[in-house]
């Protein structure tokens, strides 16, 4: 066994939660990695040294990896009233988030080529409470610039196949889709799609109003189900990974399975906003509840459970696309208009598990699912897990804890919320960062380079 003198940090907890499941350990930190795991109660050594920190985790509470969301949307530079670095990885934090992969567009400039991704990291790199990887963009006439973006170090490409919202990131068309999956295999990277298909957006009802059941009209379940099938086919003849953003149809899931039965590279997430409402409970004028694609029916919800039991789904993450209030149209309810998205980066592993929970599920999946899968589809090494080699990061989780939520007490920048005054049950009570708690007033995070 190793002298505790040699660690900067020692973890004693009753309960544990590792690949093989939950037990007791003692894991000893060195400089910000997981050097040494005890198992079973035992210690590390018979005596630790007065100079090492320790931190003793109840028998009340777990020690979770820390989560990896590969799905977050800072907006900074350029739209950082919406969201900016600091704010979002304070949020991630709060909520055992250690590891953030930032979407490439809502940000001036989008990341679509090696310079601004140069000028987001330069922004980012002060302000990170939390480590951060970047998702590169692709968007009509940038081919020439993804393996100089790969080469930089992204994790991978976002492209849409619908409009995006913003106008500096238009989407793909279908062929140009495929040309840039087989640029991207070429280096074995990862295109990440936003699956809505244009053409049968075209023909779907338009100008929603405070209905949610107008404004379910029109994003249809068909629009996702054709745009998925069209990734299917192009990762089929190109032999890239495909991944699929956001997964809302339910109706998808057949093809995914065999699509994935069939070889294809392909990997799926969905967020904790399909998993946790339905289309039925959401209020007329209730625009907190807009995203896109949209939440659907009860069915569909349960459908998306199952998908994840049985492998079919990856991964969730939270797709955390945040606002100012104003651009939600509070006052309107107008769906069409409000902005689309849902901010719940620190919340996503009490909405998640309180969910799970009712069904019989188990902490173990739930934590595979918001941390070791999204690590694994985005290829981010050494998180995910407690294993000796990765970073130390953590995050205690009280699974028994019941709290409500309010906007107002969230560190997202707009603390306006789909789940403010919603009970949920497990709450994160500290977060460790490669070997040391989180201080949200001294940002100690990273910048992460894929390899």
């Amino acid at each position: 066994m190793s002298n505790d003198a040699d660690f900067d940090l020692i973890i004693r907890a009753e309960k544990a939660l590792l690949p093989e499941g939950i037990e007791p350990v003692t894991i000893g930190v060195r400089d910000g990695k997981i050097a040494e795991i005890a198992r079973g109660g035992q210690d590390l050594d018979a005596a630790a040294s007065a100079e090492v920190k320790v931190i003793e985790v109840g028998d009340d509470r777990v020690l979770l990896p820390g989560l990896v969301d590969s799905h977050v949307h800072v907006n900074d530079p350029g739209r950082a009233e919406w969201e900016g670095f600091a704010s979002a990885t304070r949020a991630a934090a709060a909520g055992g988030v250690t590891t953030i992969v930032d979407m490439p567009l809502n940000s001036l400039p989008p990341t679509v080529n090696v310079a601004a991704l140069e000028t987001k990291r330069e922004v980012a790199g002060p302000k990170a409470f939390v480590d951060v990887g970047f998702w590169g963009g692709a968007i009509p006439g940038n081919t020439a610039d993804l393996r100089p973006l790969h080469e930089a170090g992204v994790y991978g490409f976002k492209c849409f196949l619908e409009d995006s919202g913003v106008e500096e990131f238009p989407p793909l068309e279908p062929a140009e889709m495929k040309a840039d999956m087989a640029e991207i295999a070429s280096f074995d990277g990862l295109l990440i799609v936003h699956a809505e298909d244009h053409e049968v957006m075209t023909s779907a009802p338009k100008n929603s109003g405070p209905k949610f059941a107008d404004f379910l009209a029109t994003r249809p379940r068909e629009a996702e189900n054709v745009a998925i099938a069209r990734v299917i086919d192009a990762a089929r003849e190109t032999g890239a990974r495909a991944h699929i953003l956001h997964l809302s149809s339910a109706d998808a899931l057949d093809q995914i399975a065999a699509a994935k039965a069939e070889g294809i590279k392909l990997t799926v997430e969905t967020c904790p906003h399909y998993l946790v409402f339905t289309a039925e409970e959401i209020p007329d004028g209730a625009t907190t509840h807009k995203c896109c694609p949209p939440i659907r029916e009860e069915s569909n919800r349960e459908a998306l459970w199952q998908g994840l039991i049985d492998g079919t789904i990856d991964c969730i993450v939270s797709d955390h696309s945040p606002s100012t209030a104003e651009l939600k149209l509070l006052d309107t309810g107008d769906f069409g208009a409000a902005w689309g998205g849902i901010s719940s980066l620190q919340l996503g592993l009490s909405l998640v598990w309180t969910e799970a929970a009712k069904r019989g599920i188990e902490l173990a999946e739930v934590v595979r699912w918001m941390s070791a899968a999204p690590a694994a589809v985005a290829r981010v090494e050494g998180k995910g897990t407690i294993a000796e080699g990765n970073d130390a990061d953590f995050a205690v989780f009280a699974p028994d804890e019941e709290w409500t939520v309010r906007a107002t007490e969230l560190w997202h920048r707009n603390q306006i919320s789909a789940y403010d005054t919603r009970t949920v049950r497990g709450r994160v009570t500290q977060t460790v960062l490669r070997g040391a708690p989180v201080d949200f007033e001294a940002p100690a995070g990273r910048l992460l380079t894929a390899r």
